[in-house]
C-alpha cells in the first residue's frame, strides 16, 4: 500500500471537492431564484433533493470501496458528477434543478469512501482521530457556501457552476496518479454483511446518533443561506459568510471529537454532545434576533461537530468485519437526517408563521438520544460483571 499520509491527504481533499459539489444548489439559491421562478416549497425541495442520493448511495459506495478501493470509487463518482454540474448550468425550470440536484447527491455519498478505506492504514487506537481528520472534508460545503456567491456576483451563477467541471477533472487526474492501486480489498457479499449486522441494536443506535449530529450539520448547511436572506433580510454574500463560519466551526470540531474519543469513553462525550444539541434547539426556538440565533446555531456547530467525530470512532470498534456496509448505513442515516429538517422547517413556518416548533422537535430528539447513550454507557460498564 502507498504511504498512509498520502492517502489521507488525497482522500480528504477529494471529499472537500465532493462536498463542494453537493451543496452547489443551496449555495447559489438566492441567485438562481432571480432567473428561475420558485415558490418557498420548491426552494426547500431543490435544496433538499441532493441529500437523498447523497444518503442512499452511501451504503453501496461503502461496500464497493471495500471491494475496489478508494481510488476507483472516487474516480467513478467524479466522472458521474460531470453530468449534473453541466446540466444545472443550463437549467431553466424547477424540474431541471430537481433532476440535476438529485445526481449532485453523488458528491455527498463520497463520504463513505474514506471512512471505509482509511482505517485500513492505521491502528485502532488512531482511527477516531484519522476519521476526524478525513471529516475535515466537510469544509467543502463551507468553501462553496462562502465562495460560490462571491463568484456568482462577478460572473453569474451559470458560469460559477461550470467552474466546478475543471475542479473535478483536476482531481480525477490526481486520483489516477496518486491513488493507491494496492489497497487491501475485502471480498464479501453485501447480503452476508447486512445479514450479519441488521439485527444488532448498536448499529441502529449509532445510526440515530449520526442522524441527529450529521443531519443537523447538513440541514443547517443547506437551510441557512436562503433562511438568513428571507427571514433576517441579510445580503446573500453576508448569509454565505455566516453559513461558512458555521460549517468551518462544525468541521474543525470533528477531529477534536475523534481525538477525544480515542482517549476517553466515547459514550461520555456523546452525553455532553446531546445535552448541548438539546439546549441549542431551545435557544433557536426562542431566538428573538440574529445575535441569539447566531449563538444557537454555533452551539449546534460545536456539539454536532464533536459528535460526528466521536460516532465514527465507535463504528470500527463494534463492526470491524463489516466496516464498509456499516459505515454506509450509519453515514446514510446521517445524510437523511439533513433531508427532512429543511422541509419540516418550511412546513412549520407555512402553518404557524415561525420555526419554533421544528427547533423544539430537534431538542426533544436530542434529549431522547441522551437517554439512549446513558443506557449504552451503563450496559458497557456492567458487561464484565455479567460474564
Amino acid at each position: 500500500m502507498r504511504k498512509p499520509g498520502i492517502q489521507l491527504s488525497l482522500q480528504t481533499t477529494s471529499l472537500i471537492v465532493g462536498f463542494m459539489v453537493w451543496v452547489l444548489l443551496s449555495s447559489l439559491m438566492t441567485f438562481i431564484k432571480e432567473d428561475i421562478s420558485l415558490t418557498p416549497v420548491q426552494v426547500s425541495i431543490v435544496t433538499a433533493v441532493p441529500v437523498i442520493l447523497g444518503s442512499v448511495l452511501r451504503i453501496p459506495i461503502g461496500f464497493y470501496t471495500d471491494r475496489l478501493g478508494a481510488r476507483i470509487i472516487f474516480m467513478i463518482s467524479f466522472l458521474i458528477l460531470l453530468f449534473p454540474i453541466f446540466y444545472i448550468s443550463t437549467a431553466n425550470t424547477f424540474m431541471d434543478l430537481v433532476i440535476g440536484g438529485l445526481f449532485l447527491g453523488v458528491g455527498g455519498a463520497t463520504f463513505s469512501i474514506g471512512v471505509t478505506s482509511l482505517p485500513k492504514y492505521y491502528s485502532k487506537e488512531r482511527q477516531g482521530f484519522i476519521n476526524g481528520i478525513y471529516g475535515i472534508g466537510n469544509a467543502g460545503t463551507a468553501i462553496s457556501t462562502f465562495g460560490a456567491p462571491i463568484l456568482a456576483k462577478s460572473i453569474g451563477w451559470q458560469d460559477t457552476v461550470r467552474l466546478y467541471l475543471i475542479l473535478l477533472f483536476v482531481f480525477i487526474v490526481l486520483l489516477l496518479i496518486f491513488g493507491d492501486r494496492k489497497e487491501v480489498k475485502v471480498k464479501k457479499s453485501m447480503v452476508e454483511q447486512i445479514q450479519g449486522v441488521y439485527k444488532n441494536a448498536t448499529l441502529w443506535f449509532l445510526s440515530l446518533f449520526y442522524f441527529i449530529t450529521f443531519g443537523a450539520f447538513v440541514a443547517f448547511t443547506v437551510f441557512l443561506p436562503n433562511f438568513l436572506v428571507t427571514f433576517f433580510g441579510l445580503d446573500p454574500v453576508d448569509a454565505g459568510i455566516r453559513t461558512g463560519i458555521f460549517i468551518v466551526m462544525a468541521t474543525a470540531m470533528r477531529p477534536l471529537g475523534g481525538f477525544l474519543a480515542d482517549r476517553f469513553n466515547p459514550f461520555v462525550i456523546l452525553m455532553f454532545v446531546f445535552i448541548f444539541v438539546s439546549f441549542s434547539g431551545i435557544l433557536l426556538a426562542f431566538s428573538p434576533d440574529i445575535a441569539w440565533y447566531t449563538i444557537g446555531a454555533l452551539s449546534v456547530a460545536i456539539s454536532a461537530g464533536i459528535g460526528n467525530g466521536t460516532i465514527f470512532k465507535l463504528v470500527p470498534f463494534y463492526f470491524s468485519n463489516q466496516a464498509g456496509v456499516v459505515n454506509g448505513i450509519v453515514s446514510a442515516m446521517g445524510g437523511l437526517g439533513g433531508f427532512f429538517p429543511p422541509l419540516l422547517l418550511t412546513a412549520v413556518n407555512n402553518m404557524t408563521g415561525q420555526y419554533a416548533i421544528a427547533f423544539m422537535l430537534m431538542s426533544e430528539v436530542a434529549l431522547v438520544s441522551f437517554v439512549i447513550v446513558v443506557f449504552l454507557y451503563y450496559q458497557e460498564k456492567f458487561a464484565p460483571m455479567r460474564k
